[in-house]
């Protein structure tokens, strides 16, 4: 038997960069982009826009998930998903939710946190429509979060469904689009030695601006 692993001391310096007051954006959203432009231009074969999704249920219990971020503007962040899944059901009960971006390789994070929305119905189409042929048979198929008796079931059920659209594009289900998150709160970290990492909070404020803070780390 292998020795079990001491967590404990697994341990990284983190020594790329620090972040400073003078270097950030008065704009969140702008900083965003900045730091997004360099993980992807950085990120080789990992995922930039993945990105945890935390919710919680009407009675404040929490549940988390990776998603992929499909776009980012000065509305929000918004991602797709099924709406008959667990996330989604959270979500209806509860439109408060939370993300963080954690890019290793930069030894960065930022969280952003906020109300969400459905997008509408035509966005939601036009994003399903340029998905892989697998992907949107994919999600027609699966319902998500739901019990199953084997992946038997998800193949023919996939079988089934390329019999049934064998050359033309399958139509975007009632039960799959998009979120949108608009952000109340925005924080950037940068990892640095000693654990004297960098954090900086944005806040809406009342008048539409932001609101700057250096946290301690």
């Amino acid at each position: 038997m292998e020795p079990a692993v001491d967590v404990g001391k697994l341990r990284k310096e983190y020594t790329l960069s620090g972040l400073f007051r003078k270097d950030l954006s008065p704009d969140p959203f702008e900083q965003f982009k900045l730091w997004f432009k360099e993980s992807v231009r950085t990120a080789g074969p990992r995922e930039p826009n993945a990105m945890t999704l935390a919710t919680a249920s009407r009675e404040g219990a929490p549940s988390v998930r990776v998603v992929l971020l499909k776009s980012f503007d000065e509305q929000g962040v918004t991602f797709f998903t099924n709406y008959e899944s667990r996330k989604a059901q959270q979500l209806a009960e509860n439109p408060q939710a939370a993300l963080n971006f954690h890019w290793p390789w930069l030894e960065r994070q930022i969280q952003i946190e906020g109300v969400v929305e459905k997008v509408g119905r035509e966005k939601s189409k036009a994003y399903f429509d340029q998905r892989p042929i697998g992907s949107r048979l994919g999600a027609i198929v699966s319902k998500q979060s739901s019990v199953i008796e084997s992946r038997s079931v998800l193949e023919q059920r996939l079988s089934a469904l390329q019999a049934e659209y064998p050359n033309v594009d399958p139509p975007l289900p009632e039960f799959w689009g998009g979120y949108l998150l608009i952000p109340e709160r925005f924080e950037f970290w940068q990892g640095r030695e000693n654990r004297l990492h960098d954090r900086f909070l944005y806040t809406r404020c009342a008048n539409a601006g932001w609101k700057i803070d250096r946290l301690s780390p």
